[in-house]
């Protein structure tokens, strides 16, 4: 079956923060109307390949999609449904925007190209801390943003929020939390910060010029999001997110539950037809190769069964859902006991996982090391 989910990269922002390791550009001087004269090719030539069914779920990220100007944004969004016309009647469509870059004109021009749900990047509600990761918008940015949405007609918005940020205390958190529930979206992502390679941050770190909170407040600021979002209507579905009933992110889903997408843009990832691929990095590269008619794949590789297994069992865990022996069973022809008994059954007796009915959990202490327990999955897979 094709894929039902697309994942398409704009790779502009107007500023390039501090923690980001993304393929991410500054906006001023990138060739923008080449760009999408390319990605429009690259769907052009994918779905000549791998012809599209009935899509359930769109997501446009970036970089800062919202960046485009309302024309540039309209041919865009045009583009996309003209190569992908079948869309579930319950479909979800999410772009990311950078508070402060969604102007009214800009709102209407996404609500008529189809998309019902935006993901703001607020990261934190306090002035100093946003300038300290790189971030161009203030607080009011973020409360007038959701406003505007709301009042262009957007009934589905997520924000994005960092706990673990240079100089950031729990009580910092405490105080973005509140706010960030004054202004009722329906979802919530919460991330510890990481500090990649290649980012200023990184830099600093290595020069030990990076002032972290240490682990025991990081480890209070995860709890701390966990409690006040569940005592405010967020229902954690997932290690990181957080929804009102019947917002948890579809697309998002997609990658947990191991299903396969379309990947387009510059440094995007797919899965299609049991392949998973990495598109090049670079605008200039990217356009060059569209310009030939061809993939702009940098990498790709054809998924074996027991990588798979892995990676539904990996992914699975995340969900506060965990996973099923039975639909385990059912997609592979395999007892989950046999096959990764030997992984879990040490997890259960420190802890760290458990049955709920027949589904494999995490517990409370098991969110806190899922990396660890993640990890244990790979290439353990024993199938005779």
């Amino acid at each position: 079956m094709a894929p039902k989910a697309i994942y398409l990269h704009i790779p502009f922002c107007t500023h390039k923060c501090f923690y980001c390791d993304f393929t991410a550009y500054v906006v001023e001087g990138q060739p923008v109307e080449e760009y999408l004269t390319a990605i429009d090719r690259e769907m052009a030539v994918t779905v000549n390949q791998v012809p599209p069914e009935e899509i359930d779920a769109i997501f446009i990220g970036g970089g800062t999609p919202t960046v485009l100007t309302p024309s540039q944004m309209k041919r865009f969004l045009t583009s996309i449904r003209q190569h992908f016309p079948n869309w579930s009647p319950h479909i979800e469509y999410t772009i990311e925007a950078n508070p402060g870059t969604t102007t009214p004109e800009l709102l209407d021009v996404m609500r008529e190209g189809g998309i019902n749900r935006i993901s703001f990047g607020a990261q934190t509600f306090r002035e100093e801390l946003l300038k300290d990761i790189g971030r161009i918008h203030g607080v009011s940015d973020i409360e007038r943003s959701v406003r505007q949405a709301r009042e262009a007609g957007f009934e589905n918005l997520s924000l994005d929020l960092m706990f673990g940020l240079p100089k950031q205390t729990v009580q910092d958190v405490q105080d973005t939390l509140e706010r960030a529930v004054a202004l009722q979206p329906e979802h919530f992502s919460a991330y510890s910060l990481k500090v990649e390679e290649g980012t200023l941050f990184h830099h600093l770190y290595e020069r030990k010029e990076l002032p972290l909170p240490n682990e025991d407040d990081e480890a209070q600021m995860y709890l701390l999001t966990r409690l006040y979002l569940d005592q405010n209507g967020y229902g954690q579905y997932e290690v990181s997110n957080f929804a009102k009933p019947g917002k948890a992110s579809r697309h998002n889903k997609t990658y947990w539950y191991n299903e396969e997408y379309y990947g387009l843009g510059t440094g995007a990832h797919g899965y299609m037809n049991g392949v998973r691929f990495a598109n090049i990095k670079g605008v200039k590269e990217y356009n060059v190769r569209l310009q030939k008619g061809e993939r702009p794949v940098a990498e790709s590789y054809q998924v074996d069964r027991n990588e798979d297994i892995e990676n539904f069992m990996i992914l699975g865990l995340r969900l506060m859902e965990g996973v099923s022996k039975d639909t385990f069973r059912e997609r592979y022809h395999l007892d989950m006991e046999k096959v990764f008994g030997h992984v879990f059954e040490p997890w259960i007796e420190k802890g760290l996982l458990q049955w709920q009915g027949d589904r494999l959990v995490l517990t409370e202490q098991g969110l806190m090391f899922g990396n660890d327990v993640f990890a244990s999955f790979l290439e353990n897979a024993r199938i005779d």
